[in-house]
């Protein structure tokens, strides 16, 4: 960051956006460390997530949210909903996150729910993927006219370019304030919870499409034991076609998703993790209200 004369700020803010837009991608390449779980399936995020990145001249305290659905409104989809206009009342600053040259009617529905008392920049992500960089300007000139942006940011988050170009943007816009969270701190959610969602991700990635959206983990049991983390995981899924599908031949895609979640926990925990899995037939349960509390959903 290179602003003249900076004083310290800090504040909160919120990144949304439809699902699939590179919100995720984003807040982890702006803190510098995977926190939030990608994949390539629509609503990976269910809960909201402080992402913590704090320099010299500013604590920014950025609020991952979920993609705002306006499809398919079972109990689940209806909390986090919830969770995202909830989200906009506490923070200091919006980002608005759309995919380069892609605006629909998605997007103007959550364009609907910006607050129009605080800051928000339009950030037009995956300009990467852009060939013709001279399009980005006439498509940011044709989203602004439907919302007065205080500024609009071209950033690719995959690449991480442009990044130290919005912080600075952001900072224009954060209060003078003192550190909300200590200055090595990277997240506000416990390593129960990002155990958690490390597995769920690794779900998504290894069945792709033929495993539906309604699987859920839950941690049964997580001790510290000296240094090695030792973790009892349950994956919900609503049919024994679906466990099974999970398992996969001789417990082989279990396994792998298991591995790979294992390796992604020691490299965020910087320390040994044993890791089991099971896999749980628990129907309905996205359109329960009383599980989804158990499980922590708003």
């Amino acid at each position: 960051m290179t602003e003249p004369n900076m004083d310290f700020r800090s504040g909160f803010i919120a990144i949304v956006g439809r699902p699939n837009v590179g919100k995720s991608t984003l807040l982890n390449h702006l803190i510098g460390q995977k926190i939030s779980i990608t994949s390539r399936k629509a609503q990976t995020t269910r809960h909201r997530i402080h992402g913590i990145y704090t320099d010299e001249h500013a604590q920014f305290v950025f609020v991952d949210t979920p993609g705002f659905q306006t499809k398919h409104l079972n109990a689940l989809n209806r909390g986090m909903n919830r969770v995202v206009t909830s989200s906009l009342r506490d923070v200091q600053v919006v980002m608005y996150v759309l995919e380069a040259l892609r605006y629909d009617e998605r997007d103007q529905e959550v364009l609907k729910l910006l607050p129009d008392n605080r800051p928000v920049l339009l950030v037009i992500n995956k300009i990467d993927e852009v060939a013709d960089k001279g399009q980005l300007f006439a498509f940011a000139e044709r989203v602004a006219k439907d919302f007065k942006f205080a500024e609009i940011v071209p950033v690719s988050a995959r690449l991480g370019s442009k990044l130290d170009e919005l912080r600075v943007a952001l900072w224009r816009f954060l209060p003078p304030g003192e550190l909300i969270y200590d200055k090595d701190d990277i997240t506000d959610r416990s390593e129960r919870f990002l155990a958690a969602e490390m597995l769920r991700e690794k779900v998504f990635r290894f069945t792709g499409e033929e495993l539906p959206y309604s699987v859920s983990v839950v941690i049964e049991q997580f001790k510290m034991e000296g240094k090695l983390r030792r973790i009892h995981a349950a994956i919900l899924v609503d049919k024994e076609a679906h466990k099974a599908m999970l398992i996969g031949k001789k417990g082989e895609k279990l396994k792998e998703i298991a591995t790979q979640a294992r390796l992604d926990m020691e490299k965020l925990f910087d320390g040994k993790v044993f890791l089991e899995v099971f896999v749980k037939v628990r129907s309905g349960w996205a359109d329960d209200a009383r599980v989804l509390r158990s499980l922590g959903y708003e």
